[in-house]
């Protein structure tokens, strides 16, 4: 037997190991895969791929099809849990991303109809952590070059050697299916479940990045900073003092100048933190202690009425 020929052999097998984990979810306008995460009927699936449903069909591998419910969704890393009244489901044993590299061979398995859809690729950028567009925070950057089709996203991809490694993803950045891997879908599917979504800290200021005059520049001891635009009532930075006008130079002991520069502070882990601030004001440096609150989930994800080009909320 040749080498292709027992290839293709282990492909197969390993697509009928995998494809008992994997479930199709169809709601009143879209169809979309997702992947079991307990045996006790809970389905993680992709935050875009579901849309604004909130009961759908989950058809089992068995094709047997019960109502599922969508339990919340955290669009910040394109996550969102179903739970249906079902026992006996087969999840997968996930994998750790340590050691992935770049050129690894990659199936990913889907279910939009009937059968199983199996996808091959490469794993073409293996990086460290990331922070998506949406604010996301993934343990490890993995780019695929598996096919943006529909169902994609939501399918369990697998390595060479059958470990599952996570979930396929298309919608955390545009054009690219990523691989969103098992620590992050372990603890984003723990804030769906103990909050229904993705709670994020809060300061309560809406910015946008400006370049100190040199004067400005000489006082503060760095030339970028983000001037505050508004603060809300009763918010955390309220609370601090923060005021319309300040320009605010650090965090925490870290530079900011930029709106994502805030996001290490907006952490679920990070509510409730007394953080150090300073800012300038009239040409002065002054420090505040800030407290972070937490920002709970909202429908269809989370807004800030501040945001436009350069700007952002915290």
């Amino acid at each position: 037997m040749t080498q292709l020929a027992q290839l293709s052999q282990d492909l197969a097998a390993l697509v009928r190991g995998g494809e008992g984990q994997v479930v199709r979810l169809a709601g009143r306008r879209r169809v979309a895969t997702g992947t079991v995460w307990s045996a006790d009927g809970l389905v993680v699936a992709t935050a875009h791929g579901l849309g604004d449903e909130d009961e759908v069909e989950v058809t089992r591998p068995d094709g047997t099809a019960v109502p599922g419910e969508v339990v919340g969704r955290d669009p910040t890393t394109d996550l969102a849990v179903v739970r249906i009244a079902a026992q006996g489901l087969t999840a997968p044993a996930w994998a750790e991303p340590e050691g992935l590299a770049a050129g690894e061979l990659l199936v990913a398995l889907s279910r939009t109809g009937e059968s199983v859809r199996a996808s091959l690729g490469l794993l073409s950028i293996a990086a460290g952590a990331w922070r998506a567009p949406a604010g996301g925070r993934l343990e490890r950057y993995l780019e695929t070059s598996l096919p943006i089709q529909p169902g994609l996203s939501g399918s369990l991809v697998l390595a060479a050697d059958g470990r599952p490694l996570g979930l396929a993803s298309a919608g955390l950045l545009r054009g690219e299916a990523l691989l969103v891997p098992a620590p992050t879908l372990r603890r984003a599917v723990k804030g769906i479940l103990a909050h229904g979504g993705a709670r994020r800290g809060y300061l309560g200021v809406a910015t946008f990045p400006i370049r100190l005059g040199p004067a400005e520049a000489a006082t503060a001891g760095q030339e970028g900073a983000l001037l505050i635009s508004g603060v809300e009532p009763e918010s955390p930075a309220a609370r601090a003092g923060l005021r319309l006008g300040d320009a605010l130079l650090g965090v925490d002991g870290q530079e900011v100048a930029e709106p994502q520069d805030l996001a290490p502070v907006l952490e679920p882990e990070r509510v409730g933190d007394a953080v150090a601030v300073r800012l300038l004001r009239a040409g002065e440096v002054l420090e505040r202690s800030l407290t972070i609150g937490a920002r709970e989930p909202r429908a269809g994800g989370e807004r800030c009425h501040g945001r436009g080009h350069g700007r952002g909320c915290g």
